[in-house]
């Protein structure tokens, strides 16, 4: 009966082990993607988020692949942005890896953000942020734009559409390449 009884609870405790080294092998393993707050503590969770809105003569369309809404927050935290904007002369694209959007309509983009525009400029900056009441578009962190062969390069930016204003300041580097392009004379 003793035997039984040891054997019983060497397989009990072997089964118990296996099971334990399975679940902490699968835990270790396990791949988590880490977008600001957790998805644990947000109210909501959205995967490939399309929103559109026409606001005077602009229009513009904000995809992400996810979004986390923290109501408490007013804050909606973006993963993969792609905003694009068309104006009734223009049209924008910007894109960056994360950002948040808050009840106001205000928005930051993070991480490799890139802004093209239909008639060639291209910038780009580790964060942009958007002041929708202000009309303001701006950054704290170093900016490279491109177009048409000249290079602007600073650390802030600051962009006033209602006054038609852009300021780039700090070390200030320009080059402008007055060469002709694609082979013309």
């Amino acid at each position: 009966m003793q035997r039984l009884a040891r054997r019983i609870l060497i397989a009990v405790t072997v089964f118990v082990l296996v099971v334990a080294g399975m679940l902490i092998a699968r835990t270790r393993a396990a791949r988590v993607d880490s977008v600001g707050s957790g998805p644990a503590k947000a109210d909501l969770t959205i995967k490939e988020v399309q929103l559109e809105e026409q606001s005077g003569e602009a229009r513009w369309q904000l995809r992400a692949d996810q979004a986390l809404v923290f109501e408490a927050e007013g804050r909606t935290s973006l993963r993969r942005v792609d905003l694009k904007v068309h104006e009734r002369d223009r049209a924008w694209t910007v894109v960056g890896e994360e950002g948040d959007l808050d009840r106001a309509k205000n928005l930051e983009i993070r991480r490799n953000v890139v802004v093209t525009s239909d008639d060639g400029l291209r910038l780009e900056t580790t964060v942009l942020r958007w002041h929708a009441t202000e009309r303001r578009l701006w950054t704290d962190a170093p900016v490279r734009i491109v177009r048409s062969g000249a290079v602007i390069e600073g650390n802030t930016l600051d962009v006033k559409l209602a006054d038609e204003a852009t300021t780039i300041s700090g070390h200030v580097r320009a080059v402008f390449d007055s060469r002709p392009r694609d082979g013309a004379k």
